[in-house]
């Protein structure tokens, strides 16, 4: 993209119309656009140190949904505060168009079923439909991604199905091969009926489901004794036309009983009676059964018995249908003896190996298609489902009477993630990477990684690392890039090709554009040992692999930009979420230890799961969460960003998505933050008004002497402290509770405290620098806060811009200054800090919230003027610290004398002793008892003793510093009628507040005359006046409140000076009105007490 107008300017702010935040984050992306903001801010960029990230690849044949927000905020949040600190961050989006997610959109459309439709139609047709749809919601995907402030390169992208993409995961496969980590196996593997292809390991583990499936008990007749049977169990009815043996465990103990009903002989384990009978003692003592003979596994082996089906019997009637030993049975369950069908069992096939029943290379029996079809080999069933024959192999078994015990067991069970067919495991060729054997490499380099949080990797990756197996990256499918292997017919001869031009060399076919099957799997190489010639074999790659070789593919690696890339490589950072620890971390890990013996990352963030507000998944069936696009065009990107990133997703754990969340973050945050910079904007107005001042931000201003300047200004600096050493260790989290209290100190504290000042009550010069300290604040909270909120930190930073000093190099912040996102990070001005002034500032804070809370207990306004408020501490420090900022005090508290003390008598203050009685109960064991008995007892001349000295005698048993905690409280003389002071007390059990919460008639007035400015501000807000609106007030009443009226005109008489430091102006009876009806602003009723006030605004 090229800026379409480099030199345009942002729209001013207009402090006093209604703001909307999703309308706000527009302006600032068209600005931004207007600019190229985000490809400037790469060139401008160039040449510096390079932080370098990858982004996981999404599919875009599915809309952006929550999770991917999340995902795309946590990335987009650590580039942009890399690139604030000095960093070259490229930035380029990533698509995976390949594998089953495409495919099953394909077979759904054209209801393909098998091998034989795709052929039909022909892979040429099938491959250019799936092109099709690859990219067909990616308009949708850039605008969802841009829209949410994400800057990432979508024009210069990288999409699996470039031809250079697939060369270089040729190269990965290709160098692999040469280290000999890859090799053709049989074995059992997860296998979709409903993608008919097999699937790794860690796929098969994404979508369990509660299911009820069959649980039969069978009869296997012995051969030399057929009135005797072994019994065995399984949910799997449909894999006992292929059984050829059974198992056992060799140390477990299996008995022979008579069942009497039955009149039959059955052996199985003696724990696992309960599969005949519901309580084995009982029926033993009804003589139901009996005990014949008794056992060892080992003692079973090779004992022979009846097939249970006549069809594979000729074949393997010399080396099956016997008892085999194998420690992996258990007696958990079932009846300790195991139907084994090699094809079907990864368990059942080690062992028919290992007992010869089958060799490595034989495909056992297995006969069903690829659809899980039972073909003409088992005639009886030939045509149906798997799962469809249960019933018809139970009902056989059942009319034989070899069926002896039949129920429903529900059970979690492993589905196609894409399909949503439950899977089953059948024996495959297939084509695996060795990581058996390299558990411990992956591992030590998993370790020198730094995962946040890091439990995720020491707990759950780890488990998974040590117990990895090899990683079956073949699929019997057709979009996806091919498996670059050529091979006689009887894989004698086996060619592996790195590259196009390796092809051409070997094959002649000249220079490829394109490597998808139907452009490659006609070509040929002639065979170097007489075998004719060498075809490709059928296989495609795994998509994992696929993305798993991005950190190459991306960058058309080691063909093109080696340089580039070994300087960037490991990448500084990723991020996924945590399904992605068994997916895309897993095998970019092994990749990438097979190719460098490194972990391609240095830093990744592991994120939760976003879940509907339920709990359960978000689903779009169920509609059960809100879309996306409207939560933003509701509230806004920001919004949205900070609700995501202040929660416990970012800490790895699940997150129910409220939209009452991210409503919160607009009135607690954003709101907080807009305000006090329109704030800002209205007190310069004012100046400009009142003294003809410009002001102008000096950022080499010297340091203020006022107090609560010097603090707000430490506290920024402690923010930015903080947010460097958190992003440095990827902790996103804690940034957003932090940036809170900061918000709080601005609002709360400083711009209240400190609202006469900005007015301009002492003087141009204060109220300048109070304006300076003001200024840079914001200044700073927008730098800070810039990657977690773009928008509206742009929006402050542009309202703050046009007060910059004419030589914008004096703020050290580089030559382009058009956007908040050219800026570097701020860095700390040490100068700043003053431990002092911090202690004092938070002492004072203590104080008064204390005494807010003592006027909310009482329903006593801020309003009400109140006569003394005591406060005590034992050391004179703290009491000077709040002496020192006592304007403050009596201004917020509204106390007309304050008084500090440290004696303890006159404030009553008193001490009691509590304990943890398990802790304390652990080292006393006897005497606790003693000690709970007279610790309500305890002196508080006692409790203070203990709290110098450590020491204390209760019930009599000695005890030290750490036993019990001491509790400060007062004691006060209880309130009664006639008093003249009505004393309530609040303490954080360091400092004590004593307020006299008696309303004094000589102060009730005041507080009358805080009640109508307090009613005539929030009238001039409503009409969206500013303070540089002059404003007179008329106040009139109704005929029947005209006596109390007096009373209201005379008390603002008398409080002139409230309504002039305040309003500039002092409101007079509506009969002195001149003006005529188009110079009235507004006209409203209000309540000042129990009385009606009609207020009347004039402009002036």
């Amino acid at each position: 993209m090229v800026a379409t107008n480099p030199n345009a300017q942002f729209p001013p702010h207009n402090p006093s119309a209604p703001f909307n935040f999703p309308k706000a984050e527009e302006e600032v992306l068209a600005y931004w656009k207007e600019i190229d903001a985000f490809q400037e801010s790469i060139r401008q960029s160039e040449g510096k140190p390079q932080y370098s990230f990858y982004d996981g690849p999404p599919f875009a044949t599915g809309l952006p949904h929550h999770g991917h927000i999340l995902m795309g905020t946590v990335k987009d949040i650590v580039t942009r505060y890399a690139h604030s600190n000095g960093f070259y961050v490229e930035r380029r989006f990533g698509w995976d168009t390949h594998g089953l997610p495409v495919e099953h959109e394909i077979d759904k459309k054209l209801n393909i079923t098998s091998k034989a439709d795709v052929m039909a139609m022909g892979i040429d047709k099938y491959n250019a439909e799936c092109r099709a749809i690859v990219m067909r919601y990616s308009s949708e995907w850039r605008r969802t991604v841009e829209r949410l402030g994400r800057w990432i390169d979508f024009d210069n992208d990288y999409k699996t199905l470039n031809t250079s993409f697939m060369e270089s995961v040729w190269w990965v496969f290709g160098q692999l091969w040469k280290k000999d980590l890859v090799y053709r196996g049989m074995r059992v593997m997860p296998y979709t009926t409903g993608c008919t292809t097999p699937l790794s390991n860690f796929e098969a583990q994404q979508a369990y489901k509660d299911v009820q499936d069959p649980a039969v008990t069978i009869a296997f007749t012995l051969k030399n004794d057929p009135k005797t049977a072994l019994l065995a169990w399984t949910t799997t009815p449909w894999t006992l036309p292929s059984n050829l043996a059974l198992c056992v465990h060799p140390e477990l103990t299996y008995v022979k009983i008579h069942d009497k009903e039955k009149d039959r002989n059955f052996i199985l384990c003696d724990k696992l009676l309960t599969a005949l009978y519901k309580d084995p003692a009982k029926a033993k003592k009804d003589k139901k059964y009996e005990l014949l003979e008794t056992y060892k596994g080992k003692d079973l082996a090779g004992w022979t018995y009846e097939p249970l089906f006549p069809y594979f019997y000729e074949q393997y009637k010399d080396k099956a249908f016997k008892v085999l030993v194998d420690s992996y049975v258990t007696a958990d369950s079932g009846t300790g003896v195991v139907h084994q069908a090699p094809a079907f069992g990864e368990d059942d096939h080690r062992i028919a190996i290992a007992n010869g029943i089958v060799s490595k290379e034989d495909m056992p029996p297995c006969p069903i298609d690829e659809r899980g079809i039972f073909t003409s080999e088992v005639p009886d069933y030939e045509g149906q489902y798997i799962k469809d024959a249960d019933k018809n192999i139970i009902k056989n078994l059942r009319e034989r009477q070899i069926l002896v015990a039949f129920s429903q067991l529900m059970h979690s069970y492993p589905f196609c993630w894409r399909s949503g067919t439950p899977l089953i495991y059948r024996v495959i060729p297939a084509w695996f990477v060795r990581v058996e054997g390299s558990n411990d490499k992956l591992v030590k380099n998993n370790l020198d990684t730094r995962w946040v949080p890091s439990a995720v990797s020491t707990t759950r990756f780890q488990n998974w690392l040590q117990n990895a197996r090899d990683w079956n990256v073949s699929r019997n499918r057709y979009w996806g890039t091919p498996l670059p292997i050529w091979a006689s017919e009887d894989y004698s001869e086996i060619v592996c090709i790195s590259s196009i031009e390796e092809l051409n060399e070997l094959s002649g076919c000249g220079t490829l554009t394109d490597l998808h099957r139907d452009k490659i799997d006609h070509i040929t190489i002639p065979s170097k040992t007489g075998k004719g010639v060498l075809r490709r074999v059928e296989e495609v790659f795994d998509c994992w692999f696929e993305s798993g070789s991005m950190p190459y593919a991306q960058v058309h690696y080691p063909f093109e930009n080696k340089e580039k890339f070994e300087k960037s490589f490991p990448a500084d950072f990723i991020s996924e979420a945590m399904d992605q620890t068994r997916g895309w971390f897993y095998t970019l890990l092994v990749l990438s230890s097979h190719l460098f013996d490194t972990a391609p990352w240095k830093n990744l963030i592991v994120c939760g799961h976003v879940l509907a507000a339920d709990g359960k998944k978000m689903s779009k069936s169920l509609k059960n969460y809100p879309d996306p696009n409207l939560i933003v065009d509701k509230y806004g990107a920001d919004a949205l960003r900070l609700f995501l990133i202040n929660s416990p997703v970012v800490r790895g754990d699940s997150l129910r998505f409220r939209e009452e969340g991210v409503k919160e973050v607009i009135t607690r945050v954003l709101l907080p933050f807009l305000n006090s910079f329109r704030f800002f904007l209205g007190q310069v107005a004012l100046l400009k008004k009142e003294s003809g001042v410009d002001f102008k931000y000096d950022p080499h201003a010297p340091l203020s002497s006022n107090v609560m300047d010097r603090w707000i200004l430490a506290t920024c600096q402690s923010l930015i402290k903080h947010v460097k050493t958190e992003m440095e260790a990827y902790r996103l989290y804690t940034v957003a509770p932090r940036t809170l209290a900061l918000l709080d100190d601005l609002t709360n504290w400083y711009i209240r405290f400190n609202r006469r000042r900005l007015k301009g009550e002492n003087g141009i010069e204060d109220t300048t620098a109070a304006l300076n300290s003001l200024f840079e604040a914001l200044y700073t909270l927008a730098r800070t806060l810039s990657a977690f909120i773009p928008f509206v930190t742009e929006t402050v930073y542009q309202g703050l811009r046009v007060y910059f000093p004419d030589d914008t190099k004096t703020l050290n912040v580089g030559a382009d200054v058009r956007s908040l996102h050219f800026l570097p990070f701020p860095e700390v001005r040490e100068e700043y800090f003053d431990p002092v002034i911090e202690r004092q500032a938070a002492r004072l804070q203590s104080v008064i919230e204390l005494g807010r809370v003592i006027r909310e207990r009482n329903v006593l306004p801020l309003k009400t003027p109140l006569k003394e408020l005591i406060i005590f501490h034992p050391t004179a420090e703290y009491l000077d610290d709040v002496k020192s900022l006592l304007p403050y005090v009596e201004q917020e508290l509204n106390v007309r004398q304050v008084t500090f003390t440290d004696d303890e008598a006159r404030c009553g203050i008193k001490y009691k002793a509590g304990a943890d009685f398990t802790v304390l109960g652990r080292k006393l064991r006897k005497d606790i008892g003693k000690v709970k008995a007279a610790l309500p007892n305890l002196k508080s001349e006692d409790v203070k003793a203990y709290l110098a000295t450590g020491k204390i005698n209760v019930g009599g048993v000695d005890l030290v510093e750490g036993d019990l905690t001491a509790t400060r409280y007062v004691e006060l003389p209880a309130f009664k009628e006639g008093d003249a002071t009505k004393l309530e007390s609040n303490t954080n059990n360091d400092v004590v507040v004593i307020l006299d919460t008696m309303r004094h008639p000589e102060l009730e007035e005041e507080g009358t005359a805080r009640e109508v400015v307090n009613r005539i501000q929030r009238l001039r807000k409503s009409c969206g006046l500013v303070p540089t609106d002059d404003i007179d007030v008329y106040v009139s009443f109704a005929d029947e409140d005209a006596k109390e009226g007096e009373e209201l005109l005379s008390c603002i008489a008398k409080q002139q000076d409230i309504f002039s430091r305040v309003l500039k102006r002092v409101p007079m009876p509506k009969s002195r009105l001149n003006a005529g009806p188009e110079a009235i602003v507004t006209e409203e009723s209000v309540e000042v007490g129990s009385l009606k006030v009609v207020l009347t605004l004039v402009r002036v």
